[in-house]
């Protein structure tokens, strides 16, 4: 019995403890535009390395205006119409566009980007 906790504890402290990585969605939306430009990141090391990456995704797909919408460690979404967005951030896919549609308030709205580091 003794040999078989110590062999569980062995195994318990050499896995790694669970962590989120971090995400992040930039976009580039003008008003009125019917799809904006965006960049998402996500399995970074941290929020300046997502922020980092997702800008340059979006700048690399020819948008000229893009800004961080949200970070994430997670699931994070971005949902807009023509005048309105919103963005959400979650432990699931699922509660990342939902908190996105109900911050951009308008039944108009839609998810355009959302997804996770898991």
């Amino acid at each position: 019995m003794k040999r078989m906790k110590l062999l569980l504890v062995s195994i318990m402290t050499a896995l790694p403890a669970f962590v989120y990585a971090t995400g992040a969605i930039a976009i580039d939306e003008q008003r009125g535009d019917d799809e904006p430009g965006y960049g998402i990141a996500v399995g970074q090391d941290g929020k300046e390395a997502a922020q980092s990456a997702a800008l340059a995704q979006c700048r690399k797909a020819g948008n000229k205006n893009c800004k961080i919408r949200v970070w994430f460690e997670g699931c994070g979404a971005y949902a807009s119409s023509t005048n309105y967005y919103g963005v959400g951030y979650g432990k699931t896919l699922k509660i990342a566009e939902k908190i996105a549609l109900d911050n951009c308030g308008k039944s108009s709205c839609e998810v355009k980007v959302s997804d996770c580091d898991e």
